[in-house]
């Protein structure tokens, strides 16, 4: 019996430094924010403060389990998988993590919780997101795998894209004005389901290059846009102005642009490594 498992074994039970490296790291944002509220580092508000960083994080792992498929087949890196399962399940830990505290500054009122859940919609959607999250944690080991089979499975795991879209309509509704990290996660949302739209027309196990560059410049470009459309109606501000505001740094660099050297960045990364691939073919012929 194989009893090497667990993080820091890959499949075949060997050592893996790389599943080592990205376990440890999955610790230190939830381990610093433990310590700057001990050490009342946080603000003003610090137990809300806290909140919002565990939050933070929660959708922030979200995003990246969500990227590791299209940049295994882009990158070729069959090893990026054995950490998804691991990114998942951390996710869920921040979001029960980020639920506990927020009872915790209701003073452990259940009744006021569960009311402000139930009629504050952004709240709602957010507890919505978290119950998937808490079935995909579940569900994800082994054990449940061989119970649903293979399909159904999978099946229940794409209700990941739906926790995505949630979780980014929640971080919006709950930043208000700060919208900055919000739209960068919403551009790369678009993103994300532009390469899972390609992936389905060319086949499983297929992501061109080219065609997801394309899916690049359409995320950028839907992210300017609605960013504009969104303080044009939200605070009245003049939508060509801050659509301009993309192409100066007066006010700072925008969140399209993060969309852009991001996801854009995969796939640069996916064309050298095709150079790189075919640079002995093209020698020896």
């Amino acid at each position: 019996m194989n009893f090497r498992k667990g993080p820091f074994f890959d499949y075949g039970g060997m050592f893996s430094p790389f599943k080592t490296v990205v376990f440890v790291a999955l610790f230190i944002p939830g381990i610093w924010t433990i310590v700057s509220l001990s050490l009342d580092r946080l603000g003003a508000r610090p137990l809300t403060e806290a909140i919002h960083q565990y939050g933070d994080w929660t959708i922030r792992l979200i995003f990246i389990s969500l990227v590791i498929s299209p940049a295994r087949i882009v990158l070729q890196w069959p090893a990026l998988l054995q950490v998804r399962r691991m990114i998942g399940v951390a996710a869920c830990i921040y979001v029960l993590t980020h639920l506990w505290l927020y009872y915790v500054d209701e003073s452990f009122d259940v009744t006021m919780v569960a009311s402000e859940i139930a009629l504050r919609i952004y709240l709602t959607i957010g507890f919505t997101a978290l119950l998937g999250l808490v079935v995909l944690a579940t569900t994800s080991t082994d054990g449940w795998q061989k119970r649903l089979g293979a399909r159904r499975w999978q099946s229940l795991h794409r209700i990941v894209y739906v926790i995505g879209l949630l979780a980014v309509i929640h971080f919006c509704m709950q930043s208000k004005l700060d919208e900055w990290e919000p739209s960068v996660m919403a551009g790369i949302y678009v993103w994300l389901m532009g390469c899972r739209a390609i992936t389905w027309y060319f086949g499983r196990g297929r992501l061109p290059v080219l065609a997801m560059a394309g899916m690049c410049v359409t995320a950028w470009a839907l992210t300017v846009v609605c960013e504009a459309l969104y303080y044009g109606f939200a605070v009245g501000a003049p939508i060509d102005r801050v659509l301009m505001a993309n192409f100066s740094l007066d006010t700072g660099i925008r969140p399209g642009w993060v969309v852009l050297a991001s996801t854009g960045g995969v796939a640069l990364l996916g064309a050298l490594r095709q150079l790189i691939k075919r640079g002995p073919k093209l020698r020896a012929a």
